[in-house]
């Protein structure tokens, strides 16, 4: 599985969303950095593995050795993603929470709790991410403001990564699973 995606698109990327916070303080204040520490007790490992998988060509940014990860490959065809996706699929998680290396968190960490919607026309919007998670995160549950530069800077940068086939695929797959399962959505930015 190959992304168009250039390891220094995604650098510059992570530059730009190292520049914002969904808030104007870190988030993880709120609730202990439950998404980061989430799992560490026996029992919740148990219920729930917590990790976050790379997008395609995310990979590049890494050596596969950090030594504040642990790796996992997993093949894209034994799960649920787009029928284009074939191949590897890198899963990471953080041996370390709940300090991590902020400037190499993944984009999945960056961009939550917003999360990528095409509507039915095709069209991008933000949505508050409908994911279940084990957790609950202030952020969704409250419906706390985020900052404006941070929606911005993330609908950028999804506007850019979805002209990625395989990253488009997924946002599709998605979406469509949201529309069609008629999950509520919180659209925090509406199509340009």
């Amino acid at each position: 599985m190959k992304s168009t995606i250039k390891k220094s698109t995604y650098k510059a990327i992570y530059r730009l969303l190292d520049t914002v916070s969904p808030v104007d303080y870190d988030c993880g204040l709120l609730c202990g950095a439950v998404c980061c520490t989430y799992g560490e007790s026996e029992a919740a490992a148990d219920d729930f593995d917590m990790g976050i998988y790379l997008l395609p060509g995310e990979e590049k940014l890494f050596t596969m050795k950090e030594d504040w990860i642990n790796w996992s490959a997993e093949y894209a065809e034994d799960y649920d993603f787009p029928d284009s996706w074939f191949g590897k699929v890198y899963f990471i998680r953080c041996n370390t929470p709940p300090v991590c290396h902020r400037s190499m968190r993944p984009l999945q960490c960056r961009f939550f709790p917003l999360a990528p919607h095409l509507n039915l026309d095709d069209e991008l919007e933000l949505i508050l991410s409908p994911l279940e998670l084990p957790y609950s995160c202030p952020l969704i549950r409250d419906k706390m403001k985020l900052n404006d530069s941070f929606i911005k800077a993330t609908y950028t940068v999804w506007k850019h990564l979805i002209r990625d086939p395989l990253i488009y695929d997924l946002v599709r797959m998605d979406s469509d699973d949201r529309i069609y399962g008629k999950v509520p959505l919180t659209i925090v930015k509406k199509a340009e």
